[in-house]
């Protein structure tokens, strides 16, 4: 189970934005090393739709943590804007089935 500890949907929040990364299940682990059972994360910023059977790119949008980080200070721009956790292997490919957290909408004063 992948979620969000700090933030919910519908959360009010002022930038720079702490995401803290919640994952229960599974273990977290740097992009490049192969170990069953884990992963690294991403965070889906304003991303509606991706590919679970491809890499994830790395952008503003696609955000990767593939030192094992479990936090994130974000600055984002006043306004509504989304949020999606995603593990990912060595490969940055997700997971079969795919370990993802829910979208959550927060609001940025």
């Amino acid at each position: 189970r992948l979620y969000f500890v700090n933030l919910e949907n519908g959360s009010t929040v002022s930038s720079p934005v702490k995401v803290v990364f919640g994952l229960s299940g599974m273990g977290v682990a740097p992009a490049g090393v192969e170990k069953a059972g884990t992963g690294h994360h991403h965070l889906l910023v304003d991303v509606t739709e991706w590919d679970a059977n491809a890499p994830l790119p790395a952008n503003e949008n696609h955000r990767h943590f593939g030192a094992g980080q479990t936090e994130v200070s974000l600055d984002l721009k006043p306004g509504q804007h989304t949020l999606q956790l995603v593990l990912g292997d060595q490969n940055h490919i997700p997971h079969h089935p795919v370990v993802m957290s829910e979208r959550i909408t927060i609001t940025v004063r």
